[in-house]
């Protein structure tokens, strides 16, 4: 923003009482541990490469790529080390969206886990009518739901794989069997962990004889879950969903002392990963098109993300902004404004429509209708049209449909912990996998050496609203609860060169985390390290948010002035960006490794 503006704002919030009644932060925003900040270094690869949350886990894919692996194989090595060595953000217990690309074919596996059959909407609510508190449902077997991970990795590499099954179970088996040093981000993760140490398993391998979390660097070894792995390894996923695994999973939650859930050996056995058509929308910027993917609902990443983008496409004030060449290291104070908005106005849409597409219809029957230029372009007419346009604060949902939405707006809830990788293996195929267990170490229980999740705390709990009306995410038996995970995909719209595979764990904010760095990347012409390093900004239909230490005072007091309520807080996210700077003849994929955690990269 020009200096004459920032001082014109500045000299309004001195002039103008900020006694109003702003919405406080919703818990959502929560976020689950970071690292200490690590400057990465951009790296360059012409033929393959994968990044990860972790370097043992991008050690497991490089090694299954050397070895003539496809990226699906990579991604499977990587996922399975990541259950060992990142238990408190995804793992065997849990659930997955995944982006697969065969040259510019894209299609989407779905392994979000599912409600039990037993459930019924009234899942978290007490028996006088009130919610649950979040961290009461989480801690213990009712938010447990059908783990849909391993079914969903089974059926990309029956799609897609090349190497045999159980060879991409080795690194995970050796490392589970030998050791790892404990990480700091690790470390921190089980220390803050309320509840893991009630569970004697978590407690038997995390801490020490005092209850004290194992410090970084202990060598932590867990026979449990490499016994696991080898029986999947060697019999299939149906050592997981079927059999002595699957009844110890059910005891668990089904006989917890003080929070019982519903999960039955039938749901295990009846769970099926789903191959779903990729959710792409044209986007065009600057004189170039690109076609960007991700997955569709139950996800709300896909079209969230796809939203902001395609708002600010149609936002003049936007395309009015100055020239990459003119940007410094922090964001424009007019961009964060627009990007804020416009993220009010997709979250809006978000929390009255998405929701498992197998339970609750599309708005006027498809959800394209979210993406229709007609239906963005009226919607961008709320985007402020100058600098000091004032924020809406809170926008209501739109109509793209010819009726009015019958569905109540689901209430702000937490949405916690995930891991994100990105693989592209040299023959025309990408995988953008991002995978979650929720919280961070999830329900707090464990079996078989592997955490179990709490995702049904990602359906609302409250079902309906005062006035009768069903929230689209409640709770129902078997649907899926709906996401924020963002897995991503972007191809040039011109030659149909994939360009960029990418995504984010971060809960919620995935979503402005990805549509923020795409933004970077596409619109901004900077390069990946930067775009991923940039301090963070988001609005989930709330207050702003700014990434805590990374803004100069003078912003905070800048977008008050814009009547927006601040808040900053930590925004630990983990975007993994492989970003092609090459041709469609001759690719070079460059790194994006998000300093804020351990990731690392690996490729040639």
């Amino acid at each position: 923003m020009h200096q004459h503006v920032l001082r014109v704002l500045l000299g309004a919030l001195l002039c103008s009482p900020l006694t109003a009644t702003w919405p406080q932060v919703d818990p959502r925003t929560t976020p689950e541990p970071g690292s200490a900040w690590l400057d990465k270094p951009e790296q360059t690869f012409t033929t393959r490469a994968i990044v990860t949350a972790h370097p043992l886990a991008t050690q497991a894919g490089w090694q299954m790529l050397q070895q003539g692996g496809s990226a699906v194989d990579a991604a499977i090595a990587a996922q399975l080390v990541l259950t060992l060595v990142e238990p408190q953000s995804s793992g065997l217990g849990g659930g997955a969206f995944m982006l697969l690309a065969q040259g510019s074919a894209v299609s989407v596996l779905d392994g979000r886990e599912t409600a039990p059959q037993d459930v019924t909407e009234q899942l978290f609510l007490q028996p006088d009518g009130r919610p649950m508190a979040w961290g009461d449902a989480v801690k213990g077997g009712r938010a447990v739901g059908t783990p849909g991970l391993l079914r969903m990795l089974f059926l990309a590499h029956q799609q897609q794989g090349r190497l045999p099954w159980e060879r991409l179970f080795q690194p995970a088996i050796a490392l589970a069997e030998q050791g790892f040093a404990i990480s700091a981000r690790l470390h921190q993760a089980i220390r803050q962990a309320e509840g893991l140490r009630e569970d004697p398993m978590a407690r038997a391998l995390y801490y020490n004889t005092q209850g004290e979390a194992w410090p970084e660097g202990h060598l932590l070894r867990n026979p449990a879950l490499a016994h696991t792995l080898r029986r999947i390894a060697r019999e299939g996923v149906g050592a997981f969903y079927e059999g002595s695994l699957a009844d110890a999973m059910v005891s668990r939650v089904r006989q917890h002392a003080t929070n019982p859930g519903y999960l039955r050996t039938q749901d295990l056995a009846a769970y099926q990963a789903v191959t779903r058509a990729a959710l792409c929308h044209r986007h065009t910027f600057g004189g170039r098109s690109y076609r960007i993917c991700g997955a569709p609902p139950p996800s709300s990443g896909g079209l969230t993300v796809s939203q902001i983008l395609g708002l600010l496409e149609h936002a003049p004030l936007w395309t009015q902004l100055p020239p990459a060449t003119a940007l410094p290291s922090l964001p424009d104070i007019t961009r964060v404004h627009l990007f804020t908005e416009a993220s009010r106005l997709a979250y809006a849409d978000r929390n009255a429509y998405i929701a498992d597409p197998s339970f609750i219809p599309a708005p006027a029957g498809d959800w394209a209708s979210l993406l229709a230029p007609d239906y963005l372009q009226q919607r961008a007419l709320a985007l402020p049209t100058t600098p000091t346009t004032p924020s809406m604060q809170r926008a209501p949902a739109g109509n793209p449909g010819p009726a009015k939405t019958a569905w109540a707006p689901m209430p702000a809830q937490p949405e916690l912990g995930t891991t994100h990788l990105s693989v592209v293996d040299g023959r025309g195929q990408a995988v953008s996998l991002t995978s979650s267990i929720e919280s961070s170490f999830g329900a707090r229980l464990m079996v078989g050496g592997f955490v179990l999740n709490n995702q049904l705390t990602d359906f609302s709990f409250i079902p309906r609203d005062a006035r009768g009306r069903a929230v689209a995410n409640r709770v129902e038996p078997g649907k899926r609860p709906r996401s924020s995970m963002s897995p991503t995909l972007v191809f040039d719209d011109q030659d149909q060169r994939l360009l960029a595979v990418l995504g984010s764990p971060g809960g919620a904010l995935i979503i402005p985390y990805v549509a923020q760095t795409l933004l970077a990347l596409l619109h901004e012409q900077r390069p990946p390290q930067q775009a991923v390093s940039l301090p963070h900004v988001a609005s989930l239909n709330g207050p702003t948010l700014l990434e805590a230490d990374r803004f100069p005072p003078g912003w905070q007091q800048a977008l008050r002035a814009l009547g927006a309520p601040v808040q900053t807080q930590p925004m630990a996210s983990g975007l993994h960006v492989l970003f092609n700077v090459g041709t469609p003849e001759q690719p070079r994929w460059t790194t994006g490794i998000d300093p804020r955690r351990e990731g690392a990269a690996a490729g040639d």
